[in-house]
């Protein structure tokens, strides 16, 4: 398929994905990087009773926050 029909069927909402390469796709800025937070006990009892409350982990907990926190337009304020 040239990349002209490919846009135009993209454009159009056909499902392209048989011409796509799955085993070699990334999503950019997806990689992961390890960041060390050192919590008080306090709010390590806090985050795992909200785990525990949405059924999902301590980091999960950690990630969705903070990912909320700068989706909302508040990472000026960081």
């Amino acid at each position: 398929m040239k990349a002209k029909e490919f846009d135009e069927a993209f454009e159009s909402d056909q499902d392209i994905t048989e011409h796509l390469d799955m085993a070699k796709a990334t999503r950019p800025n997806k990689s992961t990087k390890r960041v060390n937070v050192d919590f008080p006990a306090w709010m390590v009892i806090a985050l795992d009773r909200e785990a525990e409350r949405l059924g999902i982990n301590r980091q999960a907990v950690i990630k969705t926050w903070i990912a909320n926190r700068i989706d909302s337009g508040h990472s000026a304020d960081l």
